[in-house]
């Protein structure tokens, strides 16, 4: 049970619903709800039915959370509900079994491995790129999904689930759809009854246990090592007792790492084709740069007859598309997949005047910290020639610049995000331009990821 506070203890906050506090609020608009509160100050408070939340939106509050202070604060009620669907993995997990788990893991996401994977993030690409037809209007978000769900099942498992992706991305996006249903009041009471949504959730965590399992089992059975993700968890070893992962630990760490793979880059590449759909300055800049350096387009079906020269983009390419890499981290400054970050406080804590009590809900809000006018130089305008002056490394140092976390928890598939969404934007940008048709709504809807509400259509314009 949380600690009281004295009314006049109380960081500021807004005006609470008839009912259940501001849960209505919050789950109606979540970003538009955090950001009426940042206005009151860094510390705010809010109710989510019974229990006293609090929002924290100063870089060293931030900062306090994910390194000083990490040892007071656990995974919040968000995650440790995911658990009902991701298991034990990284992104549920605590303490020295997270530790242990994250040790295992690393060398998977080592440069070298990276631009292994790095072929199969152009050559899917590519191969969509070849797919999209002038003037066609394509649903991106979808687009987008199938593609880096390719690439993940490619570098997680070493497969091809070209023929299954359109159930496997069903069963990820139930998945996702899941999780806000399990953030419901009493959720862990209804999942146990044969309602409609406990069924879908069991049909597509039963289908996804299914896949999983038998690419651990063909595995474990050849020996093979493919060089991908799967053939990495199965050789590790924690450095400091030898030990392996269980089968249910893989699947754990695989299922994560498939959701957060592709759900989380997908997402990133929608916006960023809306994003520079509505600059035209920022898209002609990317589109020279993908098409100067050497990077001419690539060939033509009749080219390639003829006995043209292959030209794709590499591993080794990236450091020369900064713009292209301007575009990707100022399109997740404004539009950040991960839009808001949990902990639950196992011991009370002061942030400036107010003390928290243990077992409050603290968020933070990358969305929100991202678009602060203080930290920010026009916090709203699409800009990203703003990363030649400003870069990643010191934006997120400063706790101003959030989009992968901070701290120990800070995701572990960074460099593989940054790879695939720079080399991805940058091989489609070489033939495509995307062109907002001019009916689509635009709208947010903040789930586990921050998916657009109306999904993206948009037409191709052959480049």
């Amino acid at each position: 049970m949380a600690a009281s506070l004295k009314t006049t203890d109380l960081p500021p906050t807004v005006n609470a619903d008839l009912i259940g506090g501001h849960f209505r609020s919050f789950r109606k608009d979540p970003t538009g709800f955090l950001t009426r509160l940042s206005r009151l100050g860094d510390v705010t408070t809010f109710r989510m039915g019974p229990r006293r939340s609090f929002f924290v939106n100063h870089p060293e509050f931030v900062r306090d959370i994910f390194t000083t202070s990490a040892h007071k604060f656990v995974k919040g009620r968000a995650l440790q509900r995911a658990k009902t669907l991701l298991g034990n993995g990284l992104l549920t997990n605590e303490g020295e079994g997270h530790l242990r788990q994250r040790r295992m893991i690393q060398p998977a996401f080592h440069r070298a491995r990276i631009a292994e994977y790095a072929r199969w993030m152009v050559e899917f690409a590519e191969s969509l790129s070849d797919g999209w037809r002038d003037g066609a209007v394509v649903d991106v978000d979808k687009e987008m999904m199938r593609l880096t769900l390719r690439i993940v099942a490619k570098t997680l498992f070493g497969a091809n689930v070209t023929t299954e992706a359109d159930e496997v991305g069903s069963a990820m996006t139930t998945l996702v759809e899941m999780f806000d249903y399990l953030l419901l009041p009493f959720s862990e009471w209804l999942e146990k009854l044969p309602l409609p949504h406990t069924r879908r959730l069991k049909k597509a965590r039963g289908m996804l246990d299914r896949i999983i399992f038998n690419f651990i089992n063909e595995r474990r059975a050849t020996g093979d090592d493919r060089g991908d993700l799967l053939s990495m968890l199965l050789a590790a070893r924690d450095e400091s007792d030898g030990g392996a992962m269980s089968d249910e630990q893989i699947r754990d760490e695989a299922l994560t790492l498939f959701l957060a793979g592709h759900e989380t880059t997908a997402n990133a590449l929608t916006w960023t084709w809306y994003l520079l759909s509505h600059n035209p300055d920022a898209e002609a800049r990317l589109h020279e740069e993908v098409l100067s350096n050497g990077f001419r387009r690539p060939m033509t079906e009749q080219e390639s007859r003829e006995g043209g020269t292959p030209n794709s983009f590499g591993f080794d390419d990236i450091p020369k598309l900064r713009y292209t890499e301007a575009v990707v981290a100022e399109s997740l400054r404004l539009f950040p997949p991960a839009w808001g970050i949990g902990r639950l406080s196992i011991d009370p804590h002061r942030f400036g005047t107010y003390e928290i009590p243990k077992g409050s809900l603290v968020l933070v809000s990358p969305f929100v910290t991202h678009r602060d006018e203080r930290f920010w130089d026009e916090p709203e305008s699409f800009k990203p020639e703003r990363w030649f002056d400003l870069s990643i490394k010191e934006a997120s140092q400063r706790f101003t610049y959030l989009p992968f976390g901070g701290g120990v928890r800070r995701c572990i598939g960074e460099s593989f995000a940054w790879s695939e969404t720079i080399l991805v934007l940058a091989t489609l940008a070489r033939r495509w331009k995307l062109e907002m048709v001019p009916d689509q709504k635009i709208g947010l809807q903040p789930m586990i990821t921050l998916r657009p509400k109306f999904g993206m259509k948009m037409k191709l314009i052959g480049g």
